[in-house]
């Protein structure tokens, strides 16, 4: 796979964005406090994420798709343990 500068700058800004998430994935996780976190805000960026997922995928740009892949997951690990931790 060759990549085009837009692409490698997609990439870069991918990685950062999905590297700034987790570490509120790993906060939540290890202190089980989810009391700071909107399940309506979850959910909105959740289907937000599915729907840059599938547009990622029919414009057929890696970049998108590894961010929005890789979003997917923490943003529905989050949904988890809101669900699970709430009181």
């Amino acid at each position: 796979m060759i990549l085009n500068a837009n692409e490698v700058i997609g990439f870069v800004a991918a990685l950062l964005t999905t590297i700034a998430f987790l570490p509120q994935v790993y906060k939540t996780w290890k202190t089980k406090d989810v009391s700071s976190l909107s399940l309506p805000m979850l959910s909105m960026f959740f289907i937000g994420v599915i729907l840059w997922l599938i547009y990622g995928t029919l414009k057929q740009s890696p970049a998108i798709i590894f961010a929005n892949g890789t979003t997917v997951i923490s943003t529905l690990l989050l949904l988890y343990f809101k669900l699970k931790y709430q009181k």
